[in-house]
C-alpha cells in the first residue's frame, strides 16, 4: 500500500479474527486502511496483483488469505451510514479480479460500521495514527442496521464461501443477543448452544473447518446449509423486531 498510495496513506489497521482473540488456522488476516483520496483503476490493478501473489497461497496447510478494504478519511469522517468503500480484496472476488473487473464491490458497504467498531476496539494499528485519531465511534444502532442490511448479501454468497457466511451469521446473532462483538469461533460455541438439533450439524462444520480440525468440505451436509441459513436469518429478524431490553440474553454468563 505504501508504494501504490506513497503519502495518501494514512493508515491501516487490524481487525477481525486478530484482535477478537487470536488468528486461527483458517482465519482471514483483516485490514482496514485508510487514504487521502480515492484510488485510481491502474493503482487498484496494482493493489490487486501485488495481492493475488502473497495471499491464499501458502503450502503445505492452510492457506493464509488477506481482506484489505480501503476508504477514504473525508467519506467516513464525520461518521455517516451507510458508509462508501473504495477498495476491497477477499477470496470471494479473487475470481472476478481475474476476469479483469477490479471494482466488484458495491459502492456502499454497512459492513463498514462493524470492521470500524472492531479497529476502534482493538486498537491494532500496523502504520499511522491511533484509531480513534481517525475514526468516529460507530452509533449502536448503526451497527444494528449494518448488520440487518448484511443479512441479503451473505446469503447470496452462502453457496461460493460457506463457512465464512454460517460463522458470520452466528456472529451476528450472538452480537444482537449480548451486545458484544466475538470471535467467529466463540460466536459459534455461543449459537450452539441454543440452536435446534437438527440445525447444529452445519454450524459445527463450519466452526471445525475454521479451527482446521476438518477439511473444507460440505457434500455429505449440503441439503442441510440453506435451511441452517434461513432459520438463523429469521432468528436475528425476529430479535431485532423485538422492543429493546437491558438485557437480552440471561443465559449468558
Amino acid at each position: 500500500m505504501r508504494d501504490v498510495l506513497g503519502p495518501d496513506l494514512v493508515g491501516a489497521y487490524l481487525h477481525g479474527s486478530a484482535v477478537l482473540g487470536g488468528l486461527r488456522p483458517r482465519s482471514d488476516i483483516d485490514v482496514l486502511a485508510v487514504s487521502r483520496r480515492p484510488t485510481t483503476k491502474d493503482e487498484k490493478r496494482r493493489l490487486v496483483e501485488r495481492l493475488v501473489a502473497i495471499t491464499g497461497t501458502t503450502e503445505p496447510g492452510p492457506p493464509w488469505t488477506v481482506e484489505l478494504t480501503i476508504v477514504v478519511e473525508s467519506q467516513i469522517r464525520p461518521w455517516r451510514y451507510p458508509p462508501p468503500i473504495d477498495f476491497q480484496y477477499g477470496e470471494w472476488v479473487r475470481h472476478e479480479f481475474e476476469r479483469g473487473n477490479f471494482e466488484p464491490w458495491p459502492a456502499r458497504d454497512p459492513d463498514l460500521a462493524l470492521l470500524i467498531t472492531i479497529v476502534l476496539r482493538g486498537n491494532r494499528p500496523l502504520l499511522g495514527p491511533p484509531p480513534t485519531e481517525i475514526f468516529d465511534p460507530v452509533p449502536r444502532l448503526d451497527c444494528t442496521r449494518a448488520m440487518l442490511d448484511s443479512l441479503d448479501g451473505l446469503l447470496d454468497r452462502l453457496d461460493g464461501d460457506t463457512r465464512n457466511v454460517l460463522l458470520t451469521l452466528s456472529r451476528i446473532w450472538c452480537t444482537l443477543a449480548t451486545g458484544e462483538i466475538r470471535a467467529k469461533d466463540a460466536a459459534a460455541d455461543w449459537a450452539l448452544r441454543r440452536l435446534p438439533e437438527e440445525h447444529r450439524p452445519v454450524l459445527a462444520r463450519a466452526r471445525a473447518i475454521y479451527l482446521g480440525e476438518e477439511e473444507e468440505r460440505w457434500d455429505d451436509i449440503k441439503p442441510h446449509v440453506r435451511p441452517h441459513a434461513d432459520y438463523v436469518v429469521a432468528t436475528i429478524k425476529r430479535l431485532a423486531a423485538e422492543p429493546p431490553r437491558h438485557s437480552r440474553d440471561s443465559q449468558t454468563g
